[in-house]
């Protein structure tokens, strides 16, 4: 097998297995099981198709045939680059089974120049695509890119190679790279995270049990493919042995329809999928969410109206934090009060242990209640980053604790509050001023869909903040209703922003760092605004 250098230490190793959150368990493995256990059960659908376990089993040893018909070996790396279809579930199982690291976390956004980029760094053998997939596979040439890396082979996925079925035996190592995924970072060249089987199902097994997921659920990711999100879901599916149903609604039917023909009974995404379901579910007068239980909801605020709106139909909300290195490590339960769903992401499980450090000092911690940068350590962390050791020192403290730097702080029972990231600080005359806070005081308000707060050029102060809404409150009303919620006066924004819709990443996350490059171009123009102590009276 070709080796990967990766954070793997034996001591530590060992007792993860000790401790029960490693177990000597593949992805392909927990397929195979669950095609002997229930053959017959529907294992996967999508808009076009559904397959049984046994029918999901087949389909995945004809393509880790005709992966080993390729000549790739354990250690070999291949790249997903396509919609939200089956084809992406079944390749990274066959990986799996042939001990080949799968990447899947090429996004429809990327260009045919820079999706070679990135597989020039992974040295990807294998890509597996569709046509017209991307930001520009309909111009002429663009594909010529991909053509020039030397030693890759493209598969399109409607049309993959029938091998028959693979000679080596199944790869058993679950603790070897299994899983490649870019980072979506906001500025220079995404890191690329390593993951093993074991890591990711950590985190799958803990969500799996404190949310009693089991072979009768329906897991409906609105998250695609090409997220880290879904792939937290299909760890969950193969662990428990539900029904995975991926973001893939047949022609002409809209999110809520698939949801509710799917049966869905566990529902994956962030919150603005959360807001525009039920936003549909409002307009078609619909009292509940079909066979809705639990709605995951990771990477923004969950806003109370959200919540509530769930809780009065009988859905319990998840509020989650984690990241592509560290998967959904932080989680609310399902008997938490609201309070704490809304406010908090939870105390977790066993996976992975958070701390809070000093941001001037990552190597001292802090106490309950206060405010520093969220760090940790725990069976679901990553292996390492792909060929950056540098990346690797920069993102540890000295006590081997991960930075993930975000902002938080734990109160007394274990659970987190984010108060947003440490590049994310709008730092106003010098003073610190988060967004997130400001984000989820406007997001009580009632007639606030969505909010994000960012920072607006000023000569004098550097910066001041801008809120940005979806929604119909008035920039004055807002003001007070802030100042109501407990916003001091030294963060209240001195601008206002009403839009129509914002510009999201891939998997749906506000793209705060457009919106103040679009008001520093003069691309949009923020109005001022005042807030006045007495107008609260």
């Amino acid at each position: 097998m070709r080796p990967f250098l990766t954070l793997h230490d034996p001591a530590r190793a060992r007792a993860y297995y000790e401790a029960g959150l490693w177990r000597p368990e593949t992805f392909y493995r927990l397929m195979a099981a669950q095609a002997e256990a229930r053959p017959e059960a529907t294992a996967l659908m999508d808009g076009r198709r559904r397959l049984a376990w046994a029918e999901l089993k087949a389909a995945v040893d004809e393509l880790a045939a005709a992966f080993e018909g390729l000549g790739l070996v354990a250690g070999d790396r291949i790249s997903l680059w396509l919609s939200n279809r089956i084809e992406a579930v079944i390749a990274f199982v066959a990986a799996s089974r042939q001990g080949i690291a799968c990447n899947p976390s090429l996004h429809r956004t990327y260009t045919c120049a820079e999706i070679a980029q990135l597989l020039q760094r992974l040295g990807a053998k294998l890509l597996i695509t569709e046509a017209g997939w991307g930001a520009d596979r309909d111009r002429p040439g663009a594909e010529a890119a991909l053509e020039r890396l030397p030693g890759l082979t493209v598969w399109d996925a409607a049309a993959l190679p029938a091998g028959g079925s693979p000679q080596a035996p199944a790869h058993d190592n679950p603790d070897s790279v299994a899983y490649l995924a870019f980072t979506s970072g906001t500025t220079g060249l995404p890191k690329c995270v390593m993951h093993s089987c074991n890591t990711l199902l950590a985190n799958a097994r803990d969500l799996a049990r404190d949310w009693r997921l089991g072979p009768d659920d329906v897991l409906l990711s609105l998250s695609p493919l090409s997220h880290h999100i879904a792939w937290v879901g299909v760890g969950q599916w193969l662990f428990t042995g539900c029904r995975l149903v991926t973001d893939d609604p047949p022609p002409g039917s809209e999110r809520l329809d698939w949801l509710l023909e799917s049966g869905a009974t566990y529902v994956m995404g962030v919150p603005t999928h959360a807001m525009d379901i039920l936003a549909a579910q409002r307009r078609r007068g619909l009292a509940r969410l079909g066979t809705v239980r639990t709605f995951y909801m990771a990477g923004a605020a969950i806003p109370p109206t959200v919540a509530e709106a769930f809780v009065r139909q009988g859905v319990t909300p998840q509020n989650i934090y984690g990241m592509t290195e560290n998967s959904s490590h932080q989680y609310t339960h399902p008997d938490d009060a609201t309070a704490t769903i809304v406010a908090t992401c939870g105390r977790g499980g066993p996976g992975y242990a958070v701390a809070i450090a000093d941001p001037g000092d990552p190597d001292r911690l802090l106490g309950p209640g206060e405010v520093g940068e969220i760090v940790g350590r725990g069976a679901c962390l990553m292996l390492g980053y792909f060929d950056s050791q540098q990346a690797v020192d920069e993102s540890f403290n000295r006590l081997g604790l991960f930075r993930s730097g975000d902002l938080g702080a734990l109160d007394r029972a274990g659970n987190l509050t984010i108060h947003g990231r440490l590049k994310d600080l709008i730092i106003r005359g010098g003073h610190n001023i988060h967004p997130s806070h400001i984000e989820s005081l406007a997001l009580r308000h009632v007639a606030v869909e969505k909010a994000a707060a960012f920072p607006v050029p000023d000569e004098r102060l550097g910066e001041k903040v801008c809120l940005a809404i979806i929604g119909a409150a008035e920039p004055g009303e807002l003001l007070r209703f802030l100042a109501a919620e407990g916003l001091s006066r030294y963060d209240m924004p001195e601008y206002f922003l009403r839009v129509e819709a914002f510009p999201l990443t891939p998997s749906g996350k506000i793209l705060k760092r457009t919106l103040a490059e679009d008001a520093k171009a003069g691309r949009i123009s923020p109005e001022p605004i005042r807030y006045q102590a007495k107008e609260s009276a």
